[in-house]
C-alpha cells in the first residue's frame, strides 16, 4: 500500500527567534491531537508520500511521529505553507 499526503490544521507558536513550533493538529475525523514535544526539526524529504519541508520529529500521546511543514513558493501574501502527515 502506497503512502499519501494528508494535510492537516496545525495550531503553531512562533516563537521570538522565528521558529515554529507545533502544539497541536487535527485529523481527518476532526480528532484533536496535543503535540507533547517537538523532539527535532529539519529539512527532508516524505520519504513514503512524496514532497519534502521541514520535518518535525514530534511526540503524541507517547508515539513518535513525523509532521512535516512545505512551504509556499508564494514570495507574498499570508500563506507560509501547509502542514501535512503520511498516511499508510
Amino acid at each position: 500500500m502506497e503512502s499519501c499526503k494528508v494535510y492537516v490544521p496545525v495550531k503553531a507558536e512562533f516563537q521570538d527567534d522565528g521558529s515554529i513550533l507545533p502544539r497541536e493538529l487535527t485529523w481527518e475525523d476532526g480528532t484533536r491531537f496535543q503535540i507533547d514535544r517537538v523532539i527535532n526539526v529539519r529539512p527532508a524529504a516524505a520519504a513514503r508520500a512524496g514532497g519534502q519541508g521541514d520535518r518535525y520529529t514530534v511526540e503524541v500521546n507517547g508515539h513518535r511521529t513525523y509532521l512535516f511543514f512545505e512551504r509556499s513558493t508564494a514570495v507574498s501574501g499570508n500563506n507560509l505553507g501547509r502542514w501535512f502527515v503520511e498516511r499508510k
